[in-house]
């Protein structure tokens, strides 16, 4: 396995060759401005026709953005803040929310949020009040499931129904801590660093929901049957193409790397082993001091698929993940995966040639003239009732991504 050190020279030439192709020419374009929004983490629009933005803030509640962009005022859809629990706030809380395919007809939708005692991340499903669409019912929860959360950290959240099956996807992180310490997302008895996918619509066992026969683990001893992919650390930001259909989700880095990644059934993305595509470089000492140094390599035969990009922490410290550009305002980023860094506020373009599975260029769509005070520390960027580009800030700010030329 190549260190570290040998790979900067080939990343360093990746860079040259991105700044050699031409930069789309785009521009962050504040809107909102005169909303007061908390952290924002989700923008998601339903799949029942109405266009309308539904804003998760982590501190608890899913906000209806109005169409008007200068509007002062947003209703509140649901507010969750009494059944929440949270240790610290800079990772827990309300991370995700998914609507049903079927929602125009059956008013369901799905969120990830954190409780205490014993610590863990829930995923429930909820339902539209009667006689008002722009309310949720907060009497009507169904819990699905429950994953235990080591620490308060590395919760992920990150939820998506699969356009072509119907089925839920779900993103858990690996736990918490440094070094992945609690070993979790090699493990196939553990949901923790882990892509689930369910039915949300059946029934297995005594199982809330059910299992789709053809998850890659369905059958195998010893092995949680809902999971779909694994080896990931702390997934944030999830999206499938529309037009190719891949399921684009980005990894959150420790010390080296961060990465982007297409996730495949039954994938193995290769943390705790591997940081990008190294070695990852805290383990050997870790399992060392342990006791455990004869169980730091993989057990034989096992393949890890390599992220399709990665960037190293001069770049940024902490990926958050987009998704791939198919709107008509802005056609220089035309099929652009579009993704950036919650700490040092730059945003790229990634240009993937699909059918050659290779990056072909890494494009700078927006870098801060100081990172240490950026213009955006980017929680989500998703897309809105267009396919346009709608960045959210940590701080509360929103942006759009528009064109510059």
């Amino acid at each position: 396995m190549k260190s570290p050190n040998a790979l900067f020279p080939v990343l360093s030439l990746l860079s040259l060759v991105a700044f050699a192709q031409a930069e789309p020419q785009v521009k962050l374009q504040p809107i909102y401005e005169n909303l007061e929004v908390t952290r924002p983490v989700s923008l998601v629009i339903p799949p029942d026709g109405t266009d309308r933005r539904f804003l998760v803030e982590q501190t608890g509640k899913i906000r209806i953005l109005p169409a008007d962009e200068s509007a002062t005022e947003a209703k509140t859809f649901l507010d969750v803040t009494d059944r929440m629990g949270v240790e610290k706030d800079f990772e827990e809380g309300l991370l995700g929310l998914a609507f049903h395919p079927k929602y125009a007809e059956n008013g369901k939708f799905y969120i990830y949020y954190s409780k205490q005692g014993p610590k863990r991340s829930v995923l429930s499903e909820f339902q539209v009040a009667k006689g008002d669409a722009d309310a949720a019912d907060p009497a009507s929860e169904r819990i699905l499931m429950e994953i235990q959360q080591p620490e308060w950290n590395h919760n992920s959240g990150n939820l998506l129904f699969d356009p072509e099956t119907g089925y839920l996807y779900v993103c858990v992180g690996d736990g918490g801590l440094k070094n992945g310490v609690f070993m979790l997302p090699q493990k196939l008895t553990r949901w923790n660093g882990k892509v689930l996918r369910i039915d949300v619509d059946g029934r297995t066992g005594d199982r809330p929901y059910g299992i789709p026969e053809d998850n890659p683990f369905v059958g195998v001893p010893n092995a949680c049957e809902e999971i779909w992919a694994y080896g990931l650390r702390n997934p944030w930001g999830a999206a499938i193409d529309t037009e190719t259909g891949l399921f684009w989700l980005a990894d959150v880095g420790q010390d080296l790397f961060e990465e982007v990644n297409l996730i495949e059934k039954g994938g193995n993305y290769g943390w705790e082993h591997r940081e990008g595509m190294v070695e990852q470089p805290g383990r050997k000492a870790f399992m060392e001091a342990l006791g455990m140094g004869k169980r730091m390599d993989p057990p034989r035969g096992t393949q890890f698929i390599d992220p399709v990009h990665v960037y190293p922490h001069g770049e940024g410290l902490s990926i958050t993940g987009g998704f791939v550009y198919r709107g008509s305002k802005v056609p220089s980023l035309a099929g652009h995966y579009v993704f950036g860094d919650w700490k040092y506020g730059a945003l790229w373009g990634l240009d993937y040639d699909a059918s050659a599975k290779k990056a072909k260029a890494n494009h700078v769509l927006h870098k801060p003239d100081n990172p240490a005070e950026p213009v955006v520390q980017p929680t989500g960027i998703y897309p809105d009732e267009n396919g346009e580009v709608i960045v959210l800030g940590w701080r509360g700010k929103i942006f759009r991504l528009v064109s510059a030329g």
